[in-house]
């Protein structure tokens, strides 16, 4: 049970990887209050999951003071918040890894308690996330979802340059690339949905103009890093965080065929068996599968995550569906996963009581195999 396929080289951009375990952005709440920077404890935690010539695709991370929705996720828009990444990537980079940034807006995916001034979320369109969803407040309590404000067409620039300026501050953190979250219900993908966006300005109505800001966005951090360190991660079939296309193959096929010519490090999807996992255990069933269509039509570098075992990812780039495996609570309770995987070892379970906020429990004190070894 090695998995000599998923233990194989991979290039992506201008890295070679040494095997084709990727390590997903995992939302954990842990940083620095109220500054949002990273703290050591951050960077004991992603040093522990790095190992030489491994991926490890760091936590999104909002681009401005308006993108976040949630109490202790990291930003990338000011100088502190520089300096705390700066220190995760150094830690990684000393163990060989290498780190893109998940670059995020979390759109109407918010709460006015965590905007300035106590404004109203913004969003395409002014269309509410459904009651049967809870917002998280900044004192880390359950709210209703607000009526989100819509973005005027003149502020959709500085959503862009938003974007640009966290790409250029991932560079100076010393990132090896980033990622532009288009997925699971936030702002690019609220963009993209028709349920979510209901404007009637370039930015709305058609696929072609609905895809706009999220190439928009995707071209701004090319700007900064060259393609070839740029990734993009998408939900065409998700239902997180009230998402959810009516029918996603021609929005996404536009897309993905949009995305093809740029030359991009990879393209990121996440199966729709998993969405919304974070929160709660999901298996969707008898649901499409992101990789397999969507792989026809990519022919660069695809990850697929969510839910894989070491079985199903070896077999996922087998059959030529993926070229590497993003693994995410797995890899939050075995800081080792990739030598557990390829040596056969037991997994340790995860406890999700501990995935969002908190200290070292549930974060940094998972053991590797060898401290569960008896003496």
């Amino acid at each position: 049970m090695n998995f000599p396929i998923l233990f194989s080289p991979l290039k992506v951009g201008p890295y070679q990887l040494a095997h084709r375990v990727a390590m997903a952005p995992l939302t954990r709440m842990r940083a620095a209050r109220p500054s949002l920077a990273p703290r050591p404890l951050n960077a004991d935690y992603y040093a522990q999951r790095a190992t030489p010539g491994g991926l490890l695709i760091a936590e999104a991370s909002p681009v401005m003071a308006t993108g976040f929705g949630n109490p202790g996720v990291p930003g990338i828009w000011s100088e502190q918040q520089v300096e705390g990444w700066r220190k995760v990537v150094d830690a990684v980079h000393a163990k060989g890894g290498i780190i893109f940034l998940q670059l995020w807006h979390v759109g109407r995916v918010s709460h006015s308690s965590f905007q300035p001034g106590g404004a109203l979320p913004v969003a395409p369109s002014a269309v509410a996330i459904s009651s049967e969803f809870k917002a998280m407040t900044w004192d880390g309590k359950v709210a209703a979802y607000e009526m989100p404000r819509a973005l005027e067409t003149d502020e959709i620039a500085g959503i862009v340059a938003a974007f640009r300026q966290a790409a250029k501050n991932a560079l100076a953190a010393g990132f090896d690339g980033v990622e532009i979250h288009g997925a699971n219900g936030y702002l690019l993908e609220q963009f993209l949905q028709s349920r979510s966006n209901q404007r009637t300005d370039r930015y709305g109505g058609s696929i072609e103009n609905r895809a706009r800001l999220l190439l928009e966005v995707v071209q701004a951090a090319i700007e900064v890093w060259g393609a070839s360190r740029v990734g993009v991660r998408l939900s065409p079939y998700g239902v997180a965080n009230d998402s959810g296309e009516p029918d996603p193959m021609p929005l996404y096929t536009h897309v993905v065929n949009a995305l093809g010519p740029l030359g991009l490090a990879y393209l990121h999807f996440i199966e729709p068996r998993s969405s919304g996992a974070g929160r709660a255990e999901v298996n969707w069933q008898n649901v499409p599968s992101a990789m397999v269509l969507f792989r026809p039509i990519w022919q660069g570098v695809l990850i697929a995550a969510g839910g894989f075992s070491g079985e199903a990812a070896e077999a996922a780039i087998a059959d030529g569906h993926a070229d590497a495996v993003a693994f995410g609570r797995i890899f939050i309770s075995n800081p080792d996963l990739p030598r557990r995987l390829q040596h056969g070892f037991p997994l340790t379970p995860y406890n999700r009581a501990t995935f969002y906020g908190g200290e070292e429990a549930g974060y940094t004190d998972y053991p590797v195999y060898d401290e569960l070894a008896p003496a």
